[in-house]
């Protein structure tokens, strides 16, 4: 475990923005990790346990406690031609390339989330999805340490209350660290049935088919490249949070005229935040400042190369409130707030 001075969270964050923690710590191990948080909470500190800073936005006075940088290792698999592969993987791992090993190994379910940033440990928390999958599909159980009962908890898949974009990791986001996730994938050459329409488009297939698990991850990360979601240092659409705002859940009567509608089974629609971005006058590129919309993509707010939290803050309130105004509709940001807010 390392610990040092004062770092910027914007040198550690996908937004590049962010102030200083005032204390910040590597954590290369369990024990490490464990140990931080416990020291950082018998000092009465704020803590925030960081993964890789891509699903987060830091306010410009950054965190007035202690940073733990989530840095652990490990892959455990066991592999077997009826069950499949069950596979615990450490929270500090880097997500894409999981991704990218299970694709290599013949294990079916996480081919349409590559490219997505962050760490292991970030993905149930979120319950990331895209491209017509969600993460909360191949979980078996999530492995935390409970920050109110002070000791190591382990939820099966239907403890972690998983939602669109939301677990029960997230509805008390000061309660768990996560240690590692077990995911359950299975064996195959295919990928899951294809749910995506422009997915299927791009791979030459029907929806609801399968295709080969190579050509569906890479048929991924060419349309998340084409919208700015795939991390390049040299391409400012990249810097970002991805996308800043999820699609709201509403009821049938108040999606708008020729908005895009998805079913869902509690009855109500989700429509997209990206349609309601566009039709309230937000176009690609909006803004003249130092925080704009992407170039490709509506959905993402991005860092010019010198914004501030602040800039980015200024900009999410305009398209909020212009949709708003626009189509009586809340957006409500995907990103992590600390130290800041809407």
């Amino acid at each position: 475990m390392s610990e040092g001075p004062a770092v910027l969270l914007r040198d550690h964050t996908t937004l590049r923005v962010g102030g200083p923690a005032r204390h910040w710590v590597e954590a290369t191990t369990e024990a490490e990790l464990l140990a931080a948080v416990t020291a950082a909470e018998d000092r009465g500190e704020p803590v925030l346990v960081l993964g890789g800073g891509s699903n987060l936005l830091v306010g410009d006075d950054g965190v007035p406690g202690t940073v733990v940088k989530v840095a652990t290792r490990g892959i455990r698999e066991d592999v077997d031609t009826c069950s499949g592969a069950t596979v615990t993987v450490a929270a500090g791992e880097e997500w894409d390339a999981l991704v990218a090993h299970a694709v290599a190994r013949g294990w079916v379910g996480v081919e349409t989330l590559a490219g997505i940033p962050g760490s292991v440990g970030a993905v149930p928390v979120q319950n990331v999805g895209a491209y017509g999958a969600e993460v909360a599909q191949v979980i078996a159980r999530v492995r935390a340490y409970d920050r109110h009962e002070r000791r190591v908890v382990t939820r099966s898949a239907p403890e972690c209350g998983f939602g669109y974009r939301t677990s029960v990791f997230k509805a008390e986001p000061d309660r768990h660290v996560v240690l590692d996730v077990t995911f359950q994938l299975r064996l195959g050459d295919l990928s899951a049935p294809v749910a995506y329409a422009e997915l299927a488009r791009t791979l030459g297939v029907a929806e609801g088919a399968r295709a080969p698990l190579a050509q569906v991850r890479e048929a991924v990360l060419g349309l998340r490249r084409g919208k700015g979601m795939v991390l390049d240092a040299a391409d400012h659409d990249t810097w970002s949070a991805g996308s800043f705002f999820t699609n709201p859940v509403l009821p049938p009567d108040a999606v708008p005229a020729g908005a895009p509608a998805w079913p869902q089974p509690d009855g109500r629609v989700k429509t997209s935040a990206a349609w309601l971005i566009e039709h309230a006058g937000f176009a690609r590129g909006h803004g003249a400042g130092r925080a704009t919309l992407s170039t490709k993509h509506t959905l993402a707010l991005t860092n010019r190369g010198a914004a501030a939290a602040s800039d980015v803050l200024a900009l999410a309130r305009e398209v909020r409130d212009g949709v708003r105004s626009r189509f009586g509709i809340d957006l409500d940001p995907e990103p992590v707030l600390v130290g800041c807010a809407l």
